[in-house]
């Protein structure tokens, strides 16, 4: 797939189509040099000519407006619609919390204003169209992972890691987090591979050599490809200009445009439902479009939701269908008011459930599970699509 093919090929018609592919970079430990390998793919995609954004999501430790030279403690302004007017740097439109706030300012946030920064920075900058978004994440699995996941239908994940065992082993619980959000992994990047001595020429490997390959060869994703650790990425970095910009015939700079070209050619969507939907059933708008029969659509992906008296009908790859009754479903929410999280033990009592209870919204959570509100109030619950193919088992048992 050229570069023509991802700037002309036609997005999904939803509010996020504009941003073209969501791709998280991600990694499970800090010291990697994760927002390092995002700015640069970034700005090596861009001078490729395709429409690039990047968010600086790590808001306790941003270092995105540095890496591109963007003044930090200089608020972005407003445009007349509301909202926020990216800064841009090498061709990148950016968005990064070090934009609102200095060095000597840390960011002090709970959880839910966590949350509404990211959707912020996703959902009310003005971007323009945009053929990539690039999601610079914090170390971890936490709050930001998760947020990211559940609201957006994130395109696919690069998990970034260094050779050695002990950032192999992290990388590998991070790739196995977004697994279980259904994010695509589109690939490994093994990043300070060996060090090139710029007298001799001579390598050396001083955290080992080919931990990258050799776990992407046993999860069984791509291995996009090794970063060799030069000093003078971290010189560009300082400085404020890229190494694919000061020195873009260099080994690393090659490295980066070989990755680069993997993912401009082989971001797949994940396929099933179209994503992102919010069906308002009362009102009948934004029922969810059924999958493209011709799709390769994953078999733990619904490909079509109805919803009538019988209740909500769920039609799955291989062609069954199961329904079942809104207060089957109300019954068998699993959040943390209806289930101890803990043990795993109902404390939602049937009694309080009304019989006639409806549902009234579905909304996608990500690309793995539905949010639901029914007609007694209730908002809080997520059911992954694990949890709704297993429905059916439970269901046949009781028969």
């Amino acid at each position: 797939m050229t570069q023509q093919d991802v700037k002309s090929r036609p997005q999904p018609d939803s509010p996020l189509s504009h941003l073209g592919r969501l791709i998280a970079v991600s990694s499970g430990k800090g010291g990697v040099g994760k927002s390092t390998v995002a700015a640069n793919l970034a700005v090596t995609l861009a001078r490729q000519g395709l429409r690039i954004g990047l968010v600086d999501a790590d808001l306790y430790g941003p270092s995105i407006p540095g890496m591109l030279g963007i003044p930090g403690d200089t608020p972005p302004v407003m445009s007349p619609d509301r909202k926020v007017i990216p800064a841009e740097a090498h061709g990148v439109k950016v968005i990064s919390m070090g934009m609102l706030s200095g060095d000597d300012k840390p960011a002090i946030l709970r959880g839910p204003m966590v949350t509404k920064y990211l959707q912020m920075f996703v959902t009310e900058v003005a971007w323009g169209q945009l053929d990539m978004l690039f999601l610079d994440l914090p170390p971890g699995t936490g709050d930001t992972q998760l947020t990211l996941a559940q609201a957006f239908p994130l395109t696919g994940a690069v998990v970034v890691s260094t050779p050695q065992d002990v950032s192999l082993r992290i990388a590998r619980r991070g790739l196995r987090m977004m697994e279980q959000v259904n994010v695509p992994i589109l690939g490994i990047v093994e990043n300070m591979s060996g060090f090139t001595c710029p007298s001799c020429g001579e390598v050396t490997h001083i955290f080992r050599q080919g931990g990258g390959q050799k776990i992407a060869a046993s999860l069984d994703v791509p291995f996009l490809g090794s970063i060799p650790l030069d000093p003078a990425i971290v010189d560009s970095g300082d400085g404020g200009t890229p190494l694919v910009v000061s020195a873009p015939d260099s080994l690393a700079a090659q490295a980066y445009a070989g990755i680069a070209a993997a993912l401009s050619g082989g971001a797949v969507q994940p396929g099933g439902l179209p994503v992102p939907f919010d069906w308002h059933i009362a009102r009948g708008e934004g029922k969810p479009s059924a999958a493209n029969p011709t799709s390769q659509n994953p078999p733990d992906r619904p490909v079509s939701l109805d919803y009538d008296d019988a209740g909500l009908a769920i039609g799955w790859p291989d062609g069954t269908t199961l329904t079942t009754s809104p207060r089957d479903l109300r019954l068998s929410c699993r959040c943390a008011a209806c289930r101890d999280e803990a043990t795993g033990k109902p404390l939602l009592e049937p009694a309080a459930v009304p019989l006639h209870v409806a549902a009234t919204r579905i909304w996608n959570v990500g690309n793995y599970a539905i949010g639901v509100e029914f007609s007694d109030g209730h908002n809080s619950g997520i059911y992954t699509f694990e949890v709704l193919r297993g429905l059916e088992s439970t269901e046949a048992e009781d028969v």
